[in-house]
Parts: structure tokens; C-alpha cells; sequence
């Protein structure tokens, strides 16, 4: 990975070629910021410059050993912990046993969300997670010499999702860290992450992604329509994946729409029996998956209130979704668009709490039929 590939956050770049340059890098990072801002590929790269033999005052040069290793994530010193679950063929699974999924994964695109990741890895209902045994792998890992770059890398997506016992080991090492090792923590939760890991790492904040940047980025995809990357810049709102996401709606964001819908009119027309069987459907996507849904719930409501506003320039929706909006809008308004927004918060935090899915989905859903026609 270059950093000419990741779009925007120049001025992250500048610094972390500056921490080389200058012989100034922090052994502990903490890359921090929103989903679609580019903490993953912005990591690849400066794992990659510092690696690199023949280094230039603006990237890696990409010809030599070093940069063709870490081109396809094998260079012997570059190490990954990301969450994984409990698959049955596996005998109590590390990430390196999901390491030829998530090199595939990552080569095709490193912009991605951990649900997408989670499909890709066929975890089904299971929630990732970053088990205590993760740990020892990386003591094993770090406390062998570099075979081949003055650093050893460990990459570490997603610490948030580390269980504790890992976690305090995890800090450990990172205040013991062995000789020439490079520990590169890239969150979306920094309040995740327990505070004495976040006291020992240094923060690097991730911004939006700047629209002229993402333009750009877009226009250079092949066979993408000039005519609708301004829209999609807008939906964006700063984050890379989402502006993909526009172009290319993925089967999630189709699924979480259609969704929403469907509740919305078994609860206006109160179709309970139909409810009920929403619920069930509802109950067998997988945690994460539902966290999701009533995320895009949370933020669908959000933006037909702003609609009713006639406030287009602070919308942000896709095509099918200003459709819609034309006959749903006007039913979310200043009388119900708290509650409605309450109730999707409280969803997610029992969903995260491992409250029972199937009578979170229709004390949801029957709350709708209330709120509605408020």
C-alpha cells in the first residue's frame, strides 16, 4: 500500500513520513477516527515506508523486496490481530488462522466495515471478537528478532473489540515492548479501547475525508458515471466506503432499506401477525447485522425529518431512499422523531448488552405502530 492510495488526510501523511524521516517513531499508535476515513490503509502504507529500502521524501518506492512483501501482506515482520470467531474447524482460532481471508479481503479494498468483514469470513450470527488466547500469539510473534526490516509491525484492527484478560496483556507488552517493535492500534471506538491502552499509545485522530479529495478518488474508478459522484460525494459525508457504497449499494444497505420499510408499513397499517414474523427474520441475521439495521434505522428517520425541513443541502440519502421519501417523510416529524430515535438506541444497546433478538425486534416493532401515526 502507498500512501498515494489513501485518499486524502495529507496532512497524516506529511506527519508519519516526518516520524520516519526524522527517526521520531512512537512504538505505540492509536489511529483513531470514523469508518471510511482510511486508518487501515493509511497504517499499510507507513508499515510499508518504514520497511522500505529505497524510500523517497513522499512514499515507498514499491520496486524493491520490502515493498513487494508488504504489496501482498507476507513480509515476515508485518503481524495482524483483527476480530475472528469461534469457527468449528478450527481448534480454538487465532487471527492468523483467518489470515489468508483477510489478506483477500484487504488486497481487493482496504476500505471496509466489520460486518462486511464478518460476512467474508462466514461468521453468521456470531459477533467478532479479539480472544484472550490472541494474546499469546503475539508475545510468540514479537519477541522473535526481525527477519528482514530494522521493525516488526503488529497491526491491530479493531481493539475495541479485544475481551479484557486480552487487553491487559496487550498493555503489557505495550509498555514493555521488545526491541524495535511497532504496535499500530486503528479504532473506531477510542472510548473502546481501555484507557491504559489509550495512555500509552500515541493518538493520531483521523478527520472526515475532505470532499475534493473523495471526488477525485471517485472519478478514478473505472466505468463510474461522472454525473452522479457529485451526489455521492454529499452522501459520503467525509467517508470513503460510504461514497462507495452509493455507487455501488451493497447487499447489506439494500437489505437494512427494504427492512426498514417493511416495518414501517406492517406498523402503520398494524399488522401485528406480520410483525411477529419481521421479528423472527430479523432475529436470525447475526448481532453485528442488527446492530447495523437499526443504525441505518436511526439514521433514516434522521434524515426524512431533515427532509421535511426542505433542507436538501443537509440530507444525505441515496436514490431509492429520496423515493421513498416522498410518501414516508411527512410521518416523521417534531412529534415523534425523538422517540422514534430513542428507541433505536435503546435496540442497539440491548442488542449489544446479548438481549434476546427476537423480542428486542418486535418490542421495536410494536412500538412503531404508537409512534407512527403520533
Amino acid at each position: 500500500m502507498f500512501f498515494k492510495d489513501v485518499v486524502g488526510q495529507d496532512e497524516i501523511k506529511k506527519r508519519l513520513i516526518r516520524s520516519v524521516q526524522e527517526e521520531r517513531i512512537s512504538h505505540a499508535q492509536l489511529f483513531s477516527g470514523h469508518s471510511g476515513t482510511g486508518k487501515l490503509p493509511m497504517a499499510l502504507a507507513y508499515a510499508q515506508y518504514i520497511s522500505c529500502k529505497n524510500r523517497s521524501d513522499e512514499d515507498s518506492c514499491g520496486v524493491c523486496p520490502s515493498c513487494h512483501k508488504y504489496q501482498k501482506l507476507a513480509h515476515p515482520d508485518l503481524h495482524f490481530v483483527f476480530p475472528i470467531f469461534n469457527a468449528k474447524q478450527f481448534n480454538k482460532p487465532v487471527s492468523d488462522d483467518f489470515l489468508p481471508k483477510w489478506r483477500t479481503m484487504v488486497s481487493a479494498n482496504p476500505y471496509f466495515e466489520l460486518s462486511q468483514w464478518l460476512s467474508h469470513i462466514d461468521a453468521g450470527n456470531a459477533q467478532g471478537e479479539i480472544y484472550e488466547r490472541e494474546s499469546e500469539s503475539i508475545l510468540r510473534k514479537l519477541n522473535l528478532k526481525s527477519f528482514e526490516a530494522e521493525f516488526k509491525v503488529m497491526i491491530i484492527w479493531l481493539p475495541e473489540k479485544m475481551n479484557q484478560a486480552c487487553s491487559n496483556k496487550l498493555l503489557k507488552m505495550i509498555e514493555e515492548p521488545p526491541s524495535k517493535t511497532l504496535f499500530l492500534l486503528i479504532t473506531e471506538n477510542e472510548e473502546g479501547v481501555i484507557g491504559t491502552i489509550r495512555s500509552r499509545a500515541q493518538l493520531v485522530k483521523f478527520p472526515f475525508i475532505n470532499n475534493t479529495a473523495l471526488e477525485q478518488a471517485l472519478l478514478k474508478l473505472e466505468g463510474v458515471d461522472p454525473a452522479i459522484v457529485p451526489d455521492a460525494v454529499h452522501l459520503a459525508a467525509g467517508s470513503y466506503i460510504k461514497a462507495l457504497e452509493y455507487l455501488t449499494p451493497g447487499d447489506d444497505e439494500q437489505f437494512y432499506f427494504q427492512k426498514f420499510q417493511e416495518m414501517m408499513r406492517f406498523a402503520y397499517a398494524r399488522k401485528v401477525s406480520e410483525l411477529i414474523v419481521w421479528a423472527d427474520e430479523m432475529a436470525k441475521i447475526g448481532r453485528d447485522k442488527q446492530k447495523a439495521y437499526f443504525a441505518a434505522a436511526l439514521r433514516l428517520v434522521r434524515e426524512y425529518f431533515v427532509s421535511n425541513l426542505k433542507r436538501s443541502e443537509i440530507t444525505y440519502m441515496n436514490l431509492d431512499e429520496k423515493e421513498w421519501a416522498k410518501k414516508f417523510a411527512p410521518f416523521i416529524n417534531e412529534r415523534n422523531i425523538v422517540a422514534f430515535a430513542d428507541e433505536f438506541e435503546l435496540a442497539i444497546k440491548h442488542i449489544s448488552m446479548n438481549g434476546n433478538p427476537r423480542i428486542i425486534f418486535m418490542d421495536t416493532g410494536l412500538r412503531m405502530v404508537r409512534l407512527i401515526k403520533r
